[in-house]
């Protein structure tokens, strides 16, 4: 009970963070599966694990460093609405996690780059661990393109692990685009090292794909206004 409270507040600030700061650009290619789902996105800011919450009305729980954890009352709450710690050097018990929730009827979000992608622009190497979710589970894959005008970041240094300083590239104001991609199913062994590999290859040209959607739709708008 508590835990739902906490989910839905949580939700209604972002949303409404979301509605004051950002301009907001939400495009589904299709309807969203029923059941469980594994959103894959690509991570161009440290905001993306609070806004990829609004994409969908079910809750889903969303893989973050383990850092955030650590930090005082913050990594309270992470832990109460049930999101997913990840390790920085072993993901294992991560996944597992993924898969209780997944089992138990609930979606979850993975950043599939592991990390914030570059701050020029493009996108790091996929990581397997949406693949191997995806073939353990059989839980559809839903790509997920995020495009924010990466100027607008703002680097912000925290110590949040143990007195280390940190630092982190945070999104709070400017356009905001998300284009959500049709649902796949995977099968196959997650031990196949060359199938996985093959498989997260083609999870990510999907989101490349939609992040350049994004993109265009911004470009876009900003064209348009600009000839007015």
């Amino acid at each position: 009970m508590v835990q739902k409270i906490l989910y839905v507040t949580s939700l209604v600030f972002v949303r409404l963070f979301a509605l004051i700061m950002l301009q907001v650009d939400i495009h589904r290619h299709s309807n969203l599966p029923s059941g469980p789902t594994i959103f894959v996105a690509n991570h161009p800011s440290a905001t993306d694990p609070f806004l990829i919450h609004i994409i969908s009305s079910k809750q889903l729980n969303v893989l973050i460093t383990a850092k955030a954890f650590s930090v005082p009352l913050f990594g309270w709450f992470l832990q109460k609405v049930q999101e997913i710690p990840v390790p920085l050097k072993q993901g294992s018990t991560a996944l597992e996690q993924a898969r209780m929730h997944l089992h138990n009827g609930r979606s979850v979000a993975i950043f599939i780059e592991g990390q914030i992608s570059p701050a020029e622009g493009g996108f790091l190497p996929p990581r397997s661990g949406a693949a191997r979710l995806a073939l353990t589970t059989g839980a559809p894959v839903v790509p997920v393109g995020i495009f924010l005008r990466r100027e607008r970041c703002h680097n912000i240094r925290s110590s949040i692990s143990g007195g280390v300083p940190s630092e982190a590239r945070w999104y709070l104001r400017g356009p905001y685009a998300i284009t959500v991609g049709l649902p796949t199913y995977f099968e196959g062994n997650a031990d196949d090292n060359e199938h996985v590999h093959h498989i997260s290859e083609t999870i990510m040209e999907r989101i490349r794909y939609l992040a350049n959607e994004s993109e265009r739709r911004i470009l876009g708008r900003k064209l348009a206004s600009t000839s007015i």
